[in-house]
């Protein structure tokens, strides 16, 4: 089904433009708003974002709607896949904008343009979902990358803020680079960059299409931080502003997993013989380097990227699985939206003890947090319990669901290699449970109304995900059953 009334295109993609015009009309509204009313900034921007998060779940059920350029092919389809992966999206956004308001006024960072760049980035992020064509999501990319490069370098003049966004920028432009290469070796090979139309012809592309998925697989696993493609996660997310961090940590990651599933699943599944060796060994090696790696870490935002590298393991172990399993897709939609919860309230606790920039961000900087603020211990304690995979949280159910479908798709091994890592992975998780409970220890702990309301909303989403997670995993697999068929349909 194809919408063929203007009115209608515009429609479907309406969550994204007002993203991206919100951000446009914060930048003019800069120039008219005196200097003592900019506080406005943070609250103008949740309103752009609610009312995309509105009109996207108005969205839900608008299975193939497609909008294409004249005398084209359909360059967006907007779908559940679509719809649920920008939910996810504008709900980070959102969650970000909270963390971020008494974190940059504290640290003398409160600019109107961060959350411009913000908004840009939350735009590409969403355009990476719903692109139809290997052009776009190279697009996407980029306008979901280039604002975080400037944000990773906000805290300036800080010397590891400026490294962290050189780093970023430097080796983003290098993975950028051979995915295009990517996506060159694809137009050579079947003629096009649109999706439906490569799934037609890829079976004939011979090495040149091998070769070519191979680029595309290094493109992605840049972005989304698998191993041995992380080098710049550590630096970056200690460098960059921890609300930043925090943003990019799940913004960048689903994003990339996001056109990743897109095209993977529904443009190559006929390559799937090739392709899905290379992205399990590329998740067992992520799942050993980010778990064993993160051991040894006494900054906690490091301990985090480190994590947050492993988790990408265990997504991959479910985009492994998406040829052969019903349920490959689904798990990894609801691993990601358990990880949103799961990961930004564990940042957010973060962002309470980092009384000062760069301060209050190692591990024994937790010790005696269960006395100073017992519901913040508690909290931070269960989304650890939850990084972890300890029932009941959202994220065993993400774990269980991910193991499930590798399981089905006759990946056993590659599901006992995350279960196993998933024990490495108790100890650094726990011993931050063990510093906040069995030590005494002094320090400031700033958490404003909306740092608390942030905690406390992540901590209940991560509880109903891990108590009642059918509901929620049902909508991902609603969301899964288009993947294919909208796409090569299209």
């Amino acid at each position: 089904m194809e919408f063929q009334v203007p009115s209608l295109n515009l429609l479907i993609v309406l969550p994204v433009l007002i993203v991206t015009g919100w951000g446009m009309l914060l930048m003019l509204a800069e120039f008219f708003i005196p200097e003592e009313k900019k506080s406005w900034a943070p609250w103008l921007t949740m309103l752009g974002l609610v009312l995309a998060l509105i009109q996207t779940i108005g969205l839900w059920g608008y299975n193939g709607g497609t909008f294409t350029p004249k005398g084209g092919a359909p360059m967006v389809v907007v779908d559940n896949f679509a719809t649920f992966l920008n939910i996810i999206f504008l709900l980070t956004g959102i969650l970000t904008v909270l963390i971020s308001i008494h974190y940059l006024r504290r640290t003398g960072l409160d600019r109107p343009e961060y959350y411009m760049l913000l908004l840009f980035s939350v735009s590409g992020m969403m355009l990476m979902g719903m692109a139809n064509d290997l052009i776009l999501v190279f697009l996407a990319l980029e306008l979901l990358s280039i604002p975080l490069y400037i944000l990773s370098g906000f805290a300036w003049p800080r010397p590891d803020s400026e490294e962290s966004a050189m780093k970023y920028f430097l080796l983003g432009a290098f993975s950028s680079s051979i995915f295009v290469f990517g996506i060159a070796l694809t137009y050579g090979s079947t003629g096009t960059t649109s999706l439906p139309l490569v799934l037609e012809r890829i079976s004939d592309a011979g090495m040149l299409g091998l070769v070519a998925t191979a680029m595309l697989i290094v493109g992605f696993a840049f972005k989304v931080a698998a191993a041995p493609f992380h080098m710049w996660t550590p630096d970056v997310y200690e460098g960059a502003p921890t609300t930043v961090t925090a943003f990019m940590s799940v913004g960048a990651k689903v994003g990339g997993f996001a056109a990743m599933l897109r095209v993977f699943v529904a443009a190559l599944p006929q390559l799937g013989e090739a392709w899905v060796p290379a992205v399990a060994g590329v998740a067992t090696l992520t799942l050993i380097v980010g778990n064993v790696v993160a051991i040894v870490q006494p900054n906690i935002k490091r301990m985090l990227a480190y994590s947050s590298i492993a988790h990408a393991g265990y997504i991959m172990i479910a985009v492994a699985a998406s040829v052969n399993s019903p349920d490959g897709v689904s798990a990894a939609l609801f691993y990601m939206l358990a990880y949103l919860f799961t990961n930004l309230g564990a940042f957010a606790v973060v962002i309470a003890l980092e009384h000062k920039q760069g301060e209050g961000v190692m591990l024994d900087d937790y010790k005696g947090l269960g006395k100073r603020r017992p519901w913040l211990a508690l909290a931070m304690a269960y989304f650890m319990l939850s990084l972890t995979g300890v029932p009941p949280t959202g994220g065993f159910s993400g774990k269980f669901y991910v193991f499930r479908a590798a399981i089905e798709a006759d990946l056993l091994w590659l599901a006992i290699v995350g279960v196993i890592t998933s024990v490495i992975s108790g100890y650094y998780y726990l011993r931050v449970v063990y510093l906040m409970y069995m030590y005494d220890g002094e320090g400031e702990v700033v958490a404003n109304r909306a740092l608390v309301w942030t905690v406390g909303l992540t901590a209940l989403a991560t509880l109903v995900l891990g108590l009642l997670p059918g509901p929620w995993f049902d909508m991902a697999r609603d969301a899964a059953l288009q993947t294919v068929q909208m796409v090569a349909g299209g």
